[in-house]
């Protein structure tokens, strides 16, 4: 399925919110299917890759119920997952893999799970090594690297992990496994990823100690339900920021954004490229720090972009390298060789859908040279099925005279079903 992309009316302005934090989205889902009672989430993102949680707990016997962005899950704790009676289809989401192995590792029963095509490329031994290490039973393909997996449930270890990769979910996996076995669990990371699991298990109760970059989390301890409010997606709303910042006499506020500082890298890089970005309104809910956007018309730099920073900005990099095709000068993009595990190799295929559009861009082992003021030019383009790259291309469209189509667009409602009419509104 195509969409043919052409904007008469460069200028953006106005307000809107952008959907609920995926992250924060799935993570209420399973800690709600943990805990005893009834948990109430609000702002709920409902896209593809939120409702495939949805599924695989339903298909594990919890209620929940949903009313656009409000669901409802309704369970008995732990003790009340059932083993599901066929195999759990989790659509094209790693998090929900990696973080639902965590788990199933602990369960006394059997899991089989499987995903689309684009997710059964994506590497899963990062979570499977270290559940093995725990005593977990583990196959698949490749040895349990690929989806299909079987997982079969069992008396797990407490370890002490020091993570070899920036990834949230590989932590986020091995603390909910510890929390369903006997002893202390500590994962260590190099870089601090984003802590969601972290405040998340806070709310719910459970006990949990972070000192540094370390989390150490007590096993077996039950969770209370507790009402949750998912502040909007600041990974959505870059896209935003960004399409503003590079068209002109633009100016736009997005409100209710999720500011936790783990995930704002993405207004850091903003502000290093010199974009006229400011923030309103903060306040806190939930445990989660919000507030409102606002960014005009810019004249963006070129920067160079590295180390600690790319963990909290890995989802943004595409729409990253679409601004540094806008500013004065050479930006370089580097530590970033997680993209390459994403739902596709982002550094590939952003280096490739750019050129088609026009751009002057390199790949490099771990990220990319990036050559600025481009004149980009419309070209068939396709979104490899990655919802990041689908909206990278339709931010770039705002600047290109010819038409440009986008193949395989529907992607894009795995995390932001309402993408282009939020568009539309702020098309003037």
């Amino acid at each position: 399925m195509s969409k043919t992309l052409t904007f008469k009316e460069k200028k953006l302005r106005g307000t809107i919110t952008v959907p609920g934090d995926k992250s924060i989205s799935h993570r209420a889902v399973m800690f709600g299917s943990l805990a005893k009672g009834k948990t109430t989430i609000t702002n709920f993102l409902a896209g593809e890759d939120c409702l495939s949680t949805i599924e695989a707990f339903e298909a594990m016997g919890v209620k929940i119920t949903r009313n656009n962005q409000t669901v409802v899950v309704e369970s008995d704790g732990i003790k009340g997952l059932k083993e599901p009676m066929e195999p759990i289809n989790l659509g094209n989401s790693g998090t929900t893999a990696r973080l639902l192995m965590g788990i199933l590792s602990a369960l006394p029963y059997h899991f089989t799970l499987y995903g689309d095509p684009s997710l059964t490329k994506r590497p899963m031994d990062r979570i499977t090594n270290p559940l093995r290490e725990m005593g977990a039973k583990i196959d698949g393909r490749g040895n349990g690297k690929f989806l299909p997996i079987a997982v079969r449930g069992s008396n797990l270890k407490p370890i002490h992990y020091n993570t070899p990769m920036k990834s949230a979910q590989v932590k986020s996996g091995v603390l909910l496994a510890g929390l369903l076995t006997d002893g202390k669990t500590t994962v260590v990371e190099d870089t601090k990823t984003r802590d969601h699991t972290e405040n998340m298990l806070k709310a719910f109760g459970a006990d949990i100690a972070v000192e540094g970059n370390a989390v150490t989390v007590n096993g077996n301890q039950p969770l209370s339900a507790c009402d949750i409010e998912v502040p909007g997606d600041i990974s959505s709303a870059a896209f935003f920021l960004v399409a503003a910042a590079i068209t002109q006499d633009s100016e736009v506020k997005i409100e209710n954004v999720g500011l936790n500082p783990t995930r704002t890298g993405i207004i850091d890089v903003l502000e290093l490229m010199d974009v006229d970005i400011s923030i309103k309104e903060k306040r806190t809910i939930g445990g989660e720090p919000i507030g409102d956007i606002v960014v005009k018309s810019s004249k963006p730099k070129a920067a160079t972009i590295e180390g600690d920073i790319i963990p909290r900005i890995i989802d943004e990099i595409p729409v990253i390298a679409l601004l540094a095709t806008q500013a004065e000068g050479t930006t370089i993009i580097k530590d970033a060789e997680e993209l390459k595990f994403k739902e596709t190799d982002r550094i590939e295929s952003v280096v490739q859908t750019l050129k088609a559009l026009g751009a002057e861009i390199e790949p490099t082992s771990d990220g990319m040279i990036i050559q600025g003021n481009a004149r980009l030019k419309g070209a068939e383009t396709n979104s490899y099925g990655d919802h990041r790259i689908g909206m990278m291309i339709s931010v770039a469209s705002l600047l290109i005279d010819e038409k440009v189509e986008l193949n395989d667009e529907q992607c894009i409602a795995v995390s932001y079903p309402t993408f282009f009419e939020d568009l539309d509104k702020l098309l003037q």
